[in-house]
C-alpha cells in the first residue's frame, strides 16, 4: 500500500509521534547493523553507508538512518525510482543490486541493494541501503582516476539486477560481480552486510506494523510528509523573494588546468525556491562531471544545513526545484565519467547554494565549508599479509564560523556525517604507518567568528609496491568567507618518493602514483570561512588563538589588527590605533 492511499486519515499527535520515533529507529538500527556486520574500515569505521524507507508506488523517501550520510538521501530516492520503473517483476523476496550512477546513483563505488517489503502479500514500500566499496575493478583501484575519460574505465557498472530470486541467491551475479573487482573476500562481506541490515529493517517494519496497523502506519506517513512540506515552505516564505546569483569553481576536471564553472540562480518566490544551475561549464572530459541525482541531493542537503529542524522525507522537497541540464557537468550522461561527482563536485553545489543563501539571509548562514575530502586510495599486495588490498581514505576539515561561534575544526564534510577512520585501525588493515595527523595552523577564514581549521596529515608505506590515486578539489579556490569575514586557504597534496617531495600537476588530483616502501603523501586539508568582520572578534580570542598556536602573532596584526604582547597578552591601546587605521584605510565604520 502506498502512503498516500490513505493521507485523509486522522491521527492523534501521540500516535503521530510514536510512529515517527519507531520509523526511525527501524532505520537506525539497519545502519548499525550494516556497520558492524561489514568488512572494509570504510563503512564499519568511518559509516560510508546509509538505510532506508521508500514509498511503495512513488519511490520518495519516507525515513533515512540518522547516522547514513545525507548525499544518499536523493540519490538513494532516485535508484529506487529507477528499479520502479525498470523492474516490473519484483516479488517478495527478491533484492536489486544496483550501482549504475545515471540511474540514481553517485560514483559506482556506492553499491545499493533495493528490497520491495511485503506486509502479508501486500506490497507496502521499498527498503534500500548504500555500502561504499573500496573497489569496484576499473583501471584504478579503489576507483577515484583522476584521468578517466569514460565510466568505462572506472569499473564495474552495475544495473538494477536480481541478486536474490524470492529469498534465493544467484550465485551467477554473484560471481560476475566478485570475479570483476579487487579484494573479492572483503566485498562478500560487505555485501553480505548489506543484506543482513535489510532482513533487520524489515522485521523492524514488520513488528511496527503489527503493532499499529497498515491503515494508521499509512496514515502517519502521509502526515509526516504534509507536515514536512508545511515547515520547509514556512522557511522559504520567510526568505525575501528575488533570484541571488552565485558562482563557484572547480580547480580542474583533472585533465585541464581550466576551472569548472558552478553558477547558481536561485529564485525565491513565495514557499518556492529553483536553483537552476544552466549557465554552469558544459561536460568536461575528466572526472568530475555529476549525475543529476547527486546534484539534486547536494541541494538538498544544502538547504537542510540551513533548515536543520526540518525532519527528512518527501515532504520537504517538495517546494524545490532543480535545473540542471545536459548542457552542463551537473547532468552527466553515458559515457562521461563521474568518480568525482559525489565526493567532490556535489560538496561545490553545496557551497554555491549557501553562497546564494547568505546574500539573502545572511543573519542565518555561516562561512564556506572546506569543500574537499581528498578521496585517496592505495592499492597493492603485502608481502607479510600475503594478501592483496585496497585502502579508501578521506580527511577531515574546516567549517565556516557562524553568527554565534567559530566553525568547527576537524569536521567531516558537508555531504556526510560519517566518521574519520582511526589511523590504528588503517595501520591494522594495511602495510602503512601515519607520521603525522594533526590540526593545520593558519588555514581559518579570519571574521568575527573565524572558521575551524583543516587537518594536516601523512602516512608512508612500509613493505610491498602500490599505487596511489587522490582525487580532491580547493587547490586553487578557497572556502570564502560571509557577511565581511575572510576565506580560508587552499588545499594542498604533497607526493614523498624516493626521498623527494613533489606535487601532482593538477594540485589536487593524481592518479598511477607508483610508491615503494617509504614513500608516502602528505593531504593538507582547508579551513573554514570567516563570518562577519574580523576587527570586531574580541581581541582576547585572538589571543588566545595565538597563546594555542593556531595562527601567529603576525597574523593577528594582519587579519585582526589585534596586537598581542610577547607574554600573550593584547596591548589594548596598540590595538586600538591599529583597528581604527584598519578601519579608516577600508572605509568600514
Amino acid at each position: 500500500m502506498s502512503a498516500q492511499a490513505v493521507s485523509s486519515s486522522r491521527i492523534d499527535s501521540i500516535t503521530l509521534a510514536v510512529v515517527q520515533n519507531g520509523l526511525q529507529q527501524a532505520v537506525n538500527e539497519a545502519d548499525l547493523a550494516l556497520e558492524r556486520a561489514a568488512f572494509s574500515p570504510v563503512i564499519s569505521e568511518a559509516r560510508d553507508r546509509s538505510d532506508g524507507i521508500y514509498d511503495g508506488i512513488t519511490g520518495e523517501v519516507i525515513a533515512q538512518g540518522e547516522t547514513g550520510l545525507p548525499i544518499f538521501v536523493g540519490t538513494m530516492q532516485f535508484a529506487v525510482q529507477s528499479v520502479i520503473r525498470m523492474r516490473k517483476d519484483l516479488v517478495q523476496g527478491d533484492v536489486v543490486v544496483m550501482n549504475d550512477p545515471y540511474l540514481g546513483g553517485t560514483h559506482g563505488m556506492d553499491v545499493k541493494l533495493v528490497k520491495p517489503f511485503y506486509y502479508g502479500d501486500q506490497l507496502f514500500c521499498y527498503i534500500a541501503n548504500t555500502g561504499h566499496w573500496p573497489d569496484v575493478g576499473g583501471r584504478i583501484p579503489g576507483g577515484f582516476s583522476a584521468t578517466s575519460t569514460e565510466i568505462l574505465q572506472e569499473g564495474l557498472r552495475i544495473p538494477p539486477v536480481k541478486l536474490y530470486h524470492e529469498g534465493r541467491l544467484d550465485t551467477d551475479i554473484l560471481q560476475m560481480v566478485l570475479y570483476n573487482i579487487r579484494v573479492p573476500e572483503e566485498r562478500i562481506g560487505d555485501l553480505k552486510a548489506q543484506v543482513a541490515a535489510l532482513n533487520v529493517l524489515s522485521a523492524r517494519l514488520t513488528a511496527l506494523l503489527d503493532k499499529y496497523g497498515l491503515e494508521t502506519v499509512s496514515a502517519c506517513i502521509a502526515e509526516l510528509k504534509a507536515r514536512s512540506e508545511r515547515l520547509m515552505r514556512a522557511q522559504i516564505a520567510a526568505i525575501p523573494d528575488g533570484t541571488y546569483p552565485f558562482e563557484g569553481y572547480m580547480d580542474s576536471d583533472g585533465l585541464s588546468d581550466d576551472p569548472l564553472v558552478l553558477h547558481l540562480e536561485m529564485t525565491i518566490a513565495g514557499s518556492d525556491a529553483t536553483f537552476d544551475f544552466s549557465q554552469s561549464s558544459p561536460p568536461c572530459r575528466g572526472p568530475m562531471n555529476s549525475v543529476v541525482s547527486t546534484t539534486t541531493s547536494a541541494v538538498y542537503i544544502a538547504l537542510k544545513h540551513i533548515f536543520r529542524e526540518i525532519p527528512i522525507n518527501a515532504g520537504c522537497f517538495q517546494p524545490i526545484t532543480v535545473i540542471a541540464p545536459e548542457s552542463t557537468f551537473l547532468h552527466a550522461v553515458y559515457p562521461r565519467p563521474v568518480a568525482g561527482c559525489s565526493s567532490e563536485v556535489s560538496q561545490r553545489v553545496i557551497n554555491v547554494v549557501i553562497g546564494a543563501m547568505a546574500q539573502a539571509i545572511p543573519e542565518r548562514l555561516f562561512g564556506d565549508i572546506y569543500g574537499s575530502i581528498y578521496n585517496l586510495c592505495v592499492g597493492g599486495y603485502d608481502p607479510q599479509a600475503k594478501r592483496y588490498y585496497v585502502m579508501y581514505n578521506f580527511g577531515g576539515g574546516g567549517h565556516g564560523g557562524n553568527p554565534e561561534t567559530d566553525g568547527l575544526t576537524n569536521a567531516t564534510s558537508s555531504i556526510g556525517i560519517s566518521k574519520l577512520q582511526p589511523v590504528e585501525i588503517l595501520e591494522s588493515y594495511y602495510p602503512v604507518l601515519f607520521d603525522r595527523y594533526a590540526l593545520r595552523e593558519r588555514s581559518a577564514g579570519a571574521g568575527r567568528r573565524r572558521g575551524g581549521f583543516g587537518t594536516d596529515y601523512s602516512f608512508r608505506l612500509l613493505r610491498g609496491e602500490a599505487e596511489l590515486a587522490v582525487l580532491g578539489d580547493r587547490g586553487k579556490f578557497p572556502p570564502f568567507g560571509v557577511a565581511g569575514g575572510g576565506p580560508a586557504v587552499v588545499g594542498q597534496v604533497t607526493f614523498c618518493r624516493g626521498g623527494r617531495e613533489e606535487r601532482p600537476p593538477q594540485l589536487t588530483k593524481a592518479d598511477g602514483v607508483h610508491l615503494r616502501p617509504g614513500d608516502g603523501v602528505r593531504i593538507q586539508s582547508p579551513g573554514g570561512g570567516g563570518y562577519g568582520d574580523p576587527l570586531e572578534r574580541e581581541p582576547w580570542l585572538v589571543a588566545r588563538d595565538v597563546e594555542r598556536e593556531y595562527i601567529t602573532a603576525e597574523d593577528a596584526r594582519a587579519d585582526y589588527g589585534v596586537v598581542v604582547r610577547p607574554d600573550l597578552s593584547v596591548d589594548e591601546p596598540a590595538t586600538e590605533t591599529l583597528r581604527a587605521s584598519k578601519r579608516s584605510a577600508s572605509g568600514r565604520k
